[in-house]
């Protein structure tokens, strides 16, 4: 890899530019940031611009409705939806007030996972009431390292709902109840597999939500056919989430819980949410189209004007998309917007027209209401554990709510592996690589320069590999060599990238040796975000970046791939190089982009990789990677055409693609190198 280095060296020196002297730039006024930024707010608008775009009657509604709930459970890891299992309920203690008495207890919305809550039900019911489930955001009271949950941050709602004729159910979240969990997968904790699992908190708190909804239905006090659903902030996006979910909600209002891709991704909403907030983007929604899941029942929308986590501009934009598919109902009486003056807060002003919206939809009643909703417990009080149960899944969620693939098996005969294959490939190319461009589009290569030194010919491309990525693709041969018996492509990473000469000390020799053992040609790429291109390299930046890319469909490695795919498309449309055999070698996480490049762009014959991850738990992350399949079986399939050299310590690692091409009768399509 060294020669690869020196090559790289040698075409900054020609350009007149270095790589030091790239990184030197301002940290915060590099073009890369924005051509970066140029490019989310390209793919936003594209997103925005089809949401809902092909709904123009009620028909077309009510044919794509359907589907339209199973991407979205898809998307929160719902589907197939999870077995109903024993709620397990357990009441352990009750407190009183003079007009609703608060039942202390817990459920298990599946085996292990716990969901702590309070319900508050009236005294002296004369039927059966209409219920509100209430599902908390991101407030907790903790002390002396014992948790008591969301809950008793929010009991002032279930307080006043009870003492206006509703039974309330409370719910904890996984983050913020007495098991704490985590929302905080990718925003913090690095968990960046969260995108291959393709989880996301949200889903958990769907499904708690939904089972919630089964318990509420169950209870003797509850009349099953008026539940409403509510909650603020994080419990505001839960609303989102179960109304859409669920049609047993009849009446719902999330407060400052939504906005639109607009405000998340390029207004930057996304740095101040955790990921409790998101689903996995695989359909490439935008959060209108969660919204009208909620038509044609009675949905009241509510905010405030100075949200600078759910602005204005991006509420009312989602109104304003929703109403659209209520006139379709001719249902806009049941849609309504609630704006009132204020930050992010739970105030008085929210609450009020949440209650009565409730008495309107739930009770049919239209008068007054008792305004002020008053905290009446010590958090203490509303405790549902003294110990917490040692089979708890809670704290660990994220490693198990979303199924893996199962462990691949050697096929048993050729038809059996073809089969297998395509299944796979049609999967990667829609749950993963979704947000790929179209396929049709031609790749744009501009040559910036060529110069020739002691017998090196150094060509430097730009290519457009998408609209407002264009990245560097530099090629190496021998003057008059003719046409390359093949070309052996490097993908670059920062590490290798940063461990460069700079050009410096440009050792010419081994730049010759690599084209002399490529038998003609040597090309290397620095993909987006890499060298030439970085943006800014903060921590803060690079952890937002990467959820911006999910929160539109796509994933920063996924893309990479992408723009390998179009660089070797890019050499192979140079004259005197049409069509030219390639040879991926890539280090660590590259090489594995190299593999799935190989995998879906013809025209690659050989794979060199060194020290490869072995699984996408690791690295690179792909959206939904890991419910399809893992790094061995992508190696697998690009062994069927390619001759597969894998440079690992650990060959057991690699006994899959191994056992296959044996199998299969692909002799020396995969050799493991110790070296």
């Amino acid at each position: 890899m060294r020669a690869v280095w020196a090559a790289v060296a040698v075409v900054l020196a020609i350009l007149g530019l270095s790589a030091f002297a790239a990184q030197t730039q301002p940290v915060a006024d590099r073009p890369a940031d924005r051509v970066l930024a140029d490019y989310f707010r390209s793919q936003v608008a594209e997103i925005s611009a089809k949401c809902l775009s092909d709904i123009k009657t009620l028909e077309d509604w009510t044919t794509r409705r359907e589907e339209y709930r199973r991407e979205l459970a898809e998307m929160l890891g719902l589907w197939p939806m999870p077995q109903r299992t024993d709620l397990k309920v357990v009441i352990t203690g009750k407190v009183e007030r003079p007009d609703f008495v608060v039942e202390k207890l817990h459920f298990q919305s599946m085996p292990g996972l716990y969901v702590t809550a309070n319900l508050y039900v009236p005294k002296d019911l004369k039927a059966k009431a209409p219920a509100i489930l209430y599902v908390c955001g991101h407030g907790n009271n903790k002390k002396d390292g014992i948790s008591y949950g969301a809950k008793s941050a929010y009991e002032h709602h279930g307080a006043w709902f009870a003492r206006n004729g509703y039974v309330c159910l409370i719910l904890d979240t996984i983050e913020l109840g007495e098991l704490e969990g985590t929302h905080h997968g990718t925003y913090r904790d690095k968990m960046w597999w969260w995108h291959s699992r393709g989880y996301v908190p949200s889903g958990v708190e769907t499904w708690n939500g939904i089972r919630a909804i089964d318990y509420l239905q169950s209870r003797a006090e509850v009349d099953p056919e008026r539940i409403g659903l509510t909650g603020r902030s994080g419990g505001g996006a839960h609303t989102w989430w179960i109304g859409a979910m669920d049609d047993r909600v009849k009446v719902a209002v999330p407060v400052a819980g939504i906005t639109d891709l607009q405000n998340h991704v390029v207004d930057g909403c996304i740095e101040g949410h955790c990921d409790c907030m998101f689903m996995v983007n695989t359909y490439r929604w935008d959060f209108a189209q969660v919204a009208a899941l909620m038509a044609p029942r009675p949905l009241l929308i509510s905010n405030s004007d100075k949200d600078t986590i759910f602005p204005l501009d991006g509420v009312q934009r989602v109104h304003a998309a929703v109403k659209r598919i209520y006139k379709l109902y001719k249902a806009e009486d049941k849609l309504g917007l609630l704006i009132t003056e204020g930050p992010h807060k739970d105030t008085q002003d929210l609450q009020v027209p949440t209650f009565r919206w409730f008495n309107r939809f739930l009770k049919n009643e239209t008068g007054p209401v008792e305004i002020v909703a008053k905290k009446v417990f010590e958090p203490d009080e509303l405790r549902v554990f003294q110990q917490l149960p040692e089979d708890q899944t809670n704290t660990k969620i994220q490693e198990s709510f979303v199924a893996m693939a199962p462990a691949p098996q050697v096929p048993e005969s050729a038809e059996a592996w073809r089969g297998r294959r395509e299944a796979l490939m049609g999967a990667l190319r829609e749950k993963c690589f979704r947000g790929w461009p179209a396929e049709t589009q031609v790749v744009r290569v501009v040559l910036v320069s060529s110069a020739e030194r002691n017998g090196v010919r150094f060509r430097e491309y730009q290519i457009e590999t998408q609209e407002h990525v264009v990245v560097s693709l530099s090629v190496g041969d021998a003057p008059n060599s003719g046409r390359p018996g093949r070309v052996e492509l490097h993908v670059l990473d920062e590490e290798g990238w940063e461990a460069s000469p700079h050009g410096r000390d440009v050792d010419l020799a081994r730049v010759r040796e690599a084209i002399g053992t490529s038998k003609g040609a040597v090309a290397w790429l620095a993909p987006r975000g890499i060298g030439p291109t970085a943006w800014t390299s903060t921590e803060p930046r690079q952890t937002h970046i990467l959820r911006r890319f999910a929160l539109i469909g796509q994933t920063l490695d996924g893309m990479r791939v992408w723009d390998i795919r179009r660089a070797i498309q890019a050499v192979r449309s140079i004259e005197g190089m049409r069509n030219v055999p390639v040879i991926i070698t890539g280090d660590r996480q590259m090489a594995v982009l190299g593999v799935y490049a190989a995998i879906l762009e013809p025209g690659v014959v050989g794979l060199d990789l060194r020290e490869p991850s072995q699984s996408h738990m690791q690295g690179p992350q792909f959206l939904n990677v890991l419910k399809i399949m893992d790094v061995p079986m992508a190696v697998a399939l690009s062994a069927e055409r390619c001759a597969v050299v894998v440079h690992a310590k650990d060959a057991a690692a690699w006994e899959y693609p191994v056992k296959v091409a044996q199998k299969l009768a692909w002799k020396g399509h995969v050799q493991i190198s110790a070296d």
